[in-house]
């Protein structure tokens, strides 16, 4: 008796597109791309002043991301939130 037993695969981890890939991260004024679909932008006071949150989604890949435009943190810009 033999039995047909299925090795339980991973499924294949997203990758990111192209244009998406090729986005700078964590540096304020990196472009995007002509892809990215912007949604929800809201402002945040910080203590050296104020910082703007904007939503974006990949239209080619699916994958979310947020851009912070923070003056006094030249480190701020992209951040990947999911894919």
């Amino acid at each position: 008796m033999t039995m047909n037993a299925q090795v339980p695969q991973k499924p294949n981890s997203p990758v990111l597109c192209e244009p998406c890939s090729g986005i700078q991260r964590h540096w304020r004024k990196a472009p995007g791309h002509a892809e990215l679909v912007q949604g929800t932008h809201q402002r945040e006071d910080r203590g050296n002043g104020q910082a703007s949150f904007t939503r974006y989604r990949c239209d080619r890949c699916g994958a979310a991301w947020e851009y912070e435009n923070n003056k006094a943190n030249q480190h701020a810009g992209w951040a990947l939130l999911q894919h």
